[in-house]
């Protein structure tokens, strides 16, 4: 790619630059897939860099700094369509989500890789026109391509989780946390509109069904105990794998069904009173802590 012809570089056509940088894009892709090829060496890396540069740096019309940035993300399009979300959609609930962690990470060292080639792009073409950068295009791709249409199977799979950890059962905290950091890193707005309004609902239910037994099955200070003990571990969720700002919304939720559940069977409550002194001071009591 750095041949000179009567002292001159050799200009380099679209086609011939693109089909070489398209060479180490796919060995790039196989090492991400894990298949065998080996890493790139030191003069590869800097054979892609430089044919990119020559592409972006030949005057007009030979400055392809625009394809490049077309077909850059177009080849984040064809590696999602052609790999990532076949992956996705073969598996389901905790399966599917350790799969979509991997492809998420797979996509930005993809973009993280593929940007130093691209820095020349980068740092003039992209900048001038206020572009998304190479180390973002892929992780749009995935928002747009991916995220956008799996949100509610991956929503859905985490309130499974939480639900079974509710009901005793050890859950891969760690799991939960990668997948709602990714809801995050699409942005923040993402986690509160397509996880934390879910999640919220969800605890809704599954409190004001779990308090509606406890009320009729246990003495007033246990169903009181039993609240808090849920206010607890609630607040221990959040620092675990929930976002600091979910905490308030989430007591208040948990208390809010708490608190129903004793005023839809006031008149139960009114003739546990009266058997269970020690019931009246913990009502007053019962407050988010």
């Amino acid at each position: 790619m750095n041949q000179m012809t009567n002292n001159r570089p050799k200009i380099i056509e679209f086609d011939e630059g693109w089909d070489f940088v398209q060479k180490g894009i796919t060995k790039l892709k196989k090492i991400l897939e894990g298949l065998p090829e080996p890493q790139f060496t030191s003069e590869e890396r800097m054979s892609l860099y430089m044919t990119i540069y020559n592409m972006c740096t030949q005057k007009p019309p030979h400055d392809y700094s625009q394809e490049l940035y077309v077909k850059y993300r177009e080849c984040f399009e064809e590696y999602i369509a052609s790999t990532v979300i076949p992956s996705l959609s073969e598996k389901h609930g905790e399966l599917m989500l350790r799969e979509f962690v991997i492809r998420w990470s797979n996509v930005k060292i993809m973009g993280d890789k593929l940007s130093r080639f691209f820095h020349y792009l980068d740092r003039y073409y992209i900048a001038r026109r206020y572009l998304p950068p190479c180390n973002k295009v892929g992780l749009i791709c995935f928002r747009n391509l991916v995220y956008k249409h799996m949100k509610g199977n991956v929503t859905g799979a985490v309130l499974s989780l939480i639900n079974r950890e509710r009901e005793g059962e050890q859950i891969d905290q760690v799991l939960l946390k990668n997948v709602l950091d990714i809801f995050v890193e699409i942005g923040m707005n993402y986690y509160e509109i397509d996880f934390e309004e879910a999640m919220l609902k969800d605890t809704a239910a599954f409190y004001s069904h779990k308090a509606s037994i406890w009320i009729l099955n246990n003495s007033c200070p246990d169903y009181m105990l039993k609240a808090r003990e849920c206010l607890k571990q609630e607040k221990e969720r959040v620092s675990h794998y929930l976002q600091p700002s979910t905490e308030l919304k989430l007591l208040e939720k948990v208390q809010q069904e708490f608190s129903s559940v004793v005023t839809g069977h006031s008149a139960q409550l009114l003739e546990k009173m009266h058997l269970e002194d020690s019931c009246d001071d913990m009502v007053d009591d019962f407050v988010v802590v």
